[in-house]
């Protein structure tokens, strides 16, 4: 009798930053998790990740044959963008909106108090190669005038000829009516075969030409680049790897497809910092918070997401850098404040600390080949903060180096400070950039921080955010484990996301229930299609509807949930009575009963619920305070102070430990501060909070 063979039971979660790459195993027969880090590599990111995941497999003993699958989150692509590698990239529009990129929105960053200084960025694509086709449809999607072919014939002969790889195709109300597009596409296809395109009508079936066309075109963009990133990876991970699934996560938020991501519009994506906030409200439930911010702090920046009711707010309102992408993400706030950002001086002679990080390469200079600029992580070093060696004793840090980089900068400042006196004031700074990133995300919303947990992870963010945490009086600070991996495990505990659009307008009084019934069973087909076509079983399959509504005459919506079951008068009602309900919530003030509304997009998500890996229970053990590990000097409050030193691996259930004390574990480090204490709960979460609310007694 034949055996039967051994089924593939590893997910690896990989997540790749600007300076580490983490890397998470869960065994899914044993539950057993494996978390590590190496190195990224800038030049050729897929060199990175295979490494950590070979080295993951080497830690386990498995080989690729116990590999079910990949998941993997980058920000190549966005990288590129944020940098201006921007070439090769074509806009085709109808005739009469050629300067659809150069009028753009009548809105200056940072209010019109700004607007003698601010500079109209550079379009996405220069006017030179937006080409203009004929044809016209109305706002219902009826013909106008048809699509003149040799138009667009024409236009895909010019890309040709000028190299331009990828374009964009944003025709007028093609929201209404894909008919045009579609007839782009196909002519595209004999004029001009090797041509990358990107369909509005695909991408962001939306009203609002300004934001479709820049979205399609951020879709365009994004291709070629993923194109070339996946190849690289599977080149470099071999054939051992090639018929395991791979699914990768691109940008600044959203959800999550497989690598077909290359070929889909980029409402399919999911970055690490996303998939750190989604794993940081797994945490925050086994910790017993649902409010909180989280802060994800590497080498070379720090993300933020508000998280309430244990959900993280979603955006579809945000940008990629200067370029507004209408698809729904999560709302994280990126600050250039990580372990590798670099402190110097401006014109005027004030110490700043970022956003220039040293990255991975050459990193900061306590490491091997370091760079020649002091960063926060040679303060904390210099501080005592921080161990002799990173990431298990892998990277071995020269303090003394790094004390004379700082001791250079302090001659070049005011006051005979000292090295001391300058680390501690760089981490204040850091420390503040993060605080007023958090203050913006909440009392300039109208919330008070002081209900909200803050929830640390990334390397670098143990050691510095109960600091943050007193800065703004927030209940608790919660350092999960393997905090330097949380990104890497969110990967593997985010569910499957599908999101589609349709615009229609529809007065209140005029709202025609069987066209609603009709596009909404429309989206759901679309939607349960995408995921069965990804590999979700369709018992797996949840559908949820929203829409954006506004009152007659505004020009802004809100988007509320739709209630689910039959689409009668019901459901208009509790409709109308959410969306009222929300404007309230947001603005402060609504006008039920006064103003009718209107309807203007109509939404589905499609989620593939996955099996999500279970954090288990420490085992109890004996004794309530473990053995120290060490014992350091560690600066606080203007001195040095004989601080111990723990290993986590070694702290018990219930354990409590006063500040100040230092908890170090592979791949991060906590620092409990003086006037702090520490407890750990049952699955090894590190709670930290103020002494005095410990000592009321404060959960």
């Amino acid at each position: 009798m034949v055996s039967a063979l051994p089924q593939p039971r590893l997910r690896i979660g990989i997540d790749t930053g600007g300076t580490f790459t983490d890397i998470v195993s869960v065994d899914s027969s044993s539950g057993a998790m494996r978390v590590t880090k190496v190195a990224s590599t800038p030049s050729n990111p897929a060199v990175g990740l295979v490494r950590g995941v070979r080295a993951i497999l080497a830690e386990a003993g498995s080989s690729p044959a116990d590999v079910a699958g990949l998941a993997h989150g980058t920000t190549v692509a966005t990288n590129a963008l944020l940098q201006g590698q921007i070439s090769a990239l074509g806009l085709i529009v109808t005739s009469g909106f050629r300067y659809i990129l150069e009028i753009a929105r009548q809105s200056v960053p940072e209010g019109y108090g700004n607007s003698y200084f601010w500079v109209k960025p550079e379009r996405i694509v220069p006017l030179q190669y937006v080409r203009e086709v004929g044809g016209r449809l109305n706002f219902r999607g009826e013909e106008l005038r048809e699509l003149d072919e040799a138009s667009v014939r024409e236009a895909a002969q010019f890309f040709r000829r000028q190299g331009i790889r990828a374009v964009g195709v944003c025709l007028i109300h093609s929201y209404a009516n894909p008919a045009h597009e579609r007839r782009v596409a196909a002519i595209f296809a004999e004029e001009y075969p090797d041509c990358t395109l990107s369909l509005s009508c695909a991408v962001l079936p939306e009203y609002r030409e300004y934001e479709r066309a820049v979205t399609t075109l951020v879709d365009a963009f994004v291709k070629p680049y993923m194109v070339r990133y996946l190849d690289r990876v599977h080149d470099e991970l071999g054939s051992d790897f090639k018929e395991r699934p791979f699914l990768v996560m691109q940008s600044s938020g959203g959800v999550a497809s497989t690598d077909q991501v290359v070929r889909k519009p980029i409402t399919t994506a999911l970055s690490g910092p996303a998939a750190g906030a989604l794993g940081s409200a797994v945490i925050a439930e086994l910790a017993g918070f649902s409010d909180l911010v989280t802060l994800d702090a590497g080498g070379t920046s720090t993300d933020l997401c508000l998280i309430e009711d244990g959900k993280p707010h979603i955006t579809n309102g945000g940008a990629v850098g200067a370029f507004p992408v209408r698809i729904p993400m999560i709302d994280i706030k990126t600050i250039g404040t990580g372990g590798g950002s670099i402190a110097w001086l401006s014109r005027e002679g004030h110490l700043k600390v970022g956003p220039r990080s040293a990255g991975a390469d050459p990193g900061p200079m306590c490491y091997p080949n370091g760079g020649a600029e002091p960063t926060i992580t040679d303060a904390n070093l210099v501080l005592g903060r921080i161990p002799p060696a990173l990431i298990g004793g892998g990277i071995a840090l020269d303090a003394g180096r790094s004390r004379a980089g700082l001791a250079a900068l302090a001659q070049r400042l005011p006051g005979n400070m000292t090295v001391e006196q300058l680390a501690h004031g760089i981490i204040e700074i850091a420390n503040w950039s993060q605080a007023n990133a958090i203050r913006q995300m909440t009392i300039q919303r109208g919330i008070d921080p002081r209900g909200f947990a803050l929830l640390s992870f990334g390397g670098a963010g143990p050691a510095q955010s109960p600091a943050v945490m007193d800065l703004l009086g927030m209940k608790a600070c919660i350092v999960p484990p393997n905090p330097g991996n949380l990104s890497a495990f969110g990967l593997l505990a985010v569910d499957w996301r599908t999101d589609h659009i349709v615009t229609k307008v529809m007065h209140q009084d005029t709202i025609d229930l069987a066209a609603v019934a009709a596009l909404y069973a429309g989206l759901e087909q679309e939607a349960v299609a995408t995921l069965e076509r990804d590999g979700i079983e369709p018992a797996h399959i949840r559908i949820a509807r929203e829409a954006d509504i506004r009152y007659a005459g505004q020009s802004m919506e809100v988007r509320v949930a739709a209630p689910a079951g039959t689409i009668d008068q019901s459901f208009l009602t509790g409709l109308i009575r959410a969306f009222h309900a929300a404007h309230l919530r947001t603005f402060g003030y609504n006008y039920e009963g006064r103003q009718k509304v209107e309807l203007i997009n109509l939404c589905v998500s499609g989620f593939g619920l996955i099996e999500r890996p279970e954090i288990p229970k420490l085992a109890t053990r004996a004794g309530a305070v473990p053995a120290r590990k060490s014992v350091r000097a560690v600066y606080f409050d203007g001195a040095f102070r004989d601080t111990p030193v723990y290993d986590r691996a070694v702290l018990p259930p219930g354990c409590r430990l006063p500040g100040p004390a230092v908890v170090e574990e592979f791949g991060s480090t906590t620092v409990v501060f003086p006037g702090q204490e520490l407890t750990v709960d049952a699955h090894g979460i590190l709670v930290i909070r103020p002494a005095h609310e410990t000592a009321r007694g404060v959960a």
